[in-house]
């Protein structure tokens, strides 16, 4: 019996070593700093998560299927060269169909997902839209084709695209320099702040130069279907050139009832007719010698270029537009101003955007954009146009 208590009382001892061993580790577990989600360098799970919006779907998808592609491209690249500071990146899409409400559900799904850095919105409206929450989260944001002022307003939101001030005096000083034209006509999108504010701009740098606007006849979203009056208009006036700041799928409406009247200037748009040659049952021969003014060009020789559209060729199936360039560059324009900064996925949303906003205005990028880009704290880039032209159903340089 004795024997029996004594070993009772070993193992009640051997207990309440474990207990206290356990209390002491409970303690000190109190005093360590909270997890932040993510594991350290090193870790499976720490990661950079960049999202991407864009309409996959509607009138507007070649935009947003071409942002998105061409952002994902450029993560699996970066993935593959050891990603950023040592980090992977992960990476994933919304779709917003250019709806503004949908866009900033986009942003939310995106954000419960754990984004840290947005890629987008895609179009002008849809990344003000947006902005709204970028801001109030303070959470980065880079939309690489929203042209439109106000989709900067911000100082967490910057853009690798031209604004629209930008493309429309860009467009009328490409055009007297060029001797493009004498008679000028125009056909815009009175109903979309993209058209419109590019409209605004042309023809206030249009004043004095080498040509004259003989017609600037507007449409809306309702009405865009039927364009003879504002062709015939153009044509009745002498147009020899017309300067179209929309989209492509009514641009591709406009070339085919021109040819319908017999009606060929010659046609001169911005990035928005960058799609024109997928439009479903468009006869593209009607695009022949159309001209658009944009910071890419798919047959460009630098090897930047030349690896790009090899790389998207193979993975899409189709030649990259600048809606893809634009994209292809903002991921490693955040690349670029991660490493600048040493920023590490482990910091909050919040330290990182100040992080890259910081770097924003330090870092010069070379991309498939332009060979030099830089920013200022206005959110805008510095970066030169280039024109291409239609020829034999592709992009080539303008000469």
């Amino acid at each position: 019996m004795k024997k029996f208590s004594k070993v009772i009382s070993t193992a009640s001892a051997f207990m309440m070593a474990l207990a206290m061993l356990a209390g002491c580790t409970d303690a000190a577990s109190t005093t360590q700093p909270e997890s932040s989600g993510t594991q350290t360098e090193g870790s499976a799970e720490a990661v950079f998560k960049i999202g991407a919006i864009g309409p996959l779907t509607g009138d507007n998808a070649a935009y947003g299927n071409a942002v998105c592609n061409a952002a994902e491209l450029a993560v699996e690249e970066i993935n593959a060269a050891g990603g950023i500071n040592g980090y992977k990146v992960e990476y994933k899409k919304e779709d917003d169909e250019t709806n503004a409400e949908k866009s900033v559900n986009a942003y939310n799904a995106l954000k419960d997902w754990g984004m840290q850095i947005l890629v987008g919105s895609t179009t002008s409206g849809c990344s003000i839209a947006v902005s709204e929450n970028t801001k109030a989260d303070n959470m980065f944001q880079l939309t690489p084709s929203g042209s439109a002022v106000d989709c900067v307003k911000y100082d967490n939101a910057f853009r690798v695209c031209f604004s629209d001030p930008n493309q429309g005096i860009a467009s009328a000083q490409y055009i007297s320099d060029n001797n493009l034209a004498k008679k000028v006509g125009i056909i815009y999108d009175s109903s979309d702040i993209y058209s419109d504010g590019i409209y605004q701009k042309f023809v206030q740098e249009s004043e004095g130069k080498n040509y004259e606007i003989v017609s600037a006849e507007a449409f809306t979203s309702d009405s865009a279907t039927d364009f003879s009056v504002q062709l015939q208009k153009a044509k009745d006036a002498g147009a020899d050139l017309v300067f179209l700041p929309i989209y492509y799928k009514s641009a591709a409406l406009i070339l085919t009832q021109a040819n319908t009247m017999g009606y060929s200037p010659i046609f001169f748009g911005v990035d928005g007719l960058d799609g024109i040659l997928t439009v479903a049952n468009f006869d593209v021969s009607l695009a022949e010698g159309v001209m658009l003014l944009t910071p890419f060009a798919a047959d460009a020789t630098d090897d930047l270029t030349v690896n790009f559209v090899s790389k998207y060729k193979e993975k899409y199936g189709e030649v990259p537009n600048q809606f893809a360039a634009d994209a292809y560059d903002a991921v490693y324009i955040i690349k670029n101003a991660i490493e600048k900064k040493n920023v590490t996925p482990d910091m909050s949303v919040s330290d990182i955007c100040e992080a890259i906003k910081s770097a924003m205005t330090e870092i010069e990028v070379a991309g498939v954009t332009s060979s030099k880009m830089t920013w200022d704290a206005s959110g805008e880039p510095n970066k030169e146009p280039r024109a291409v032209v239609i020829k034999n159903g592709a992009y080539v340089s303008a000469q």
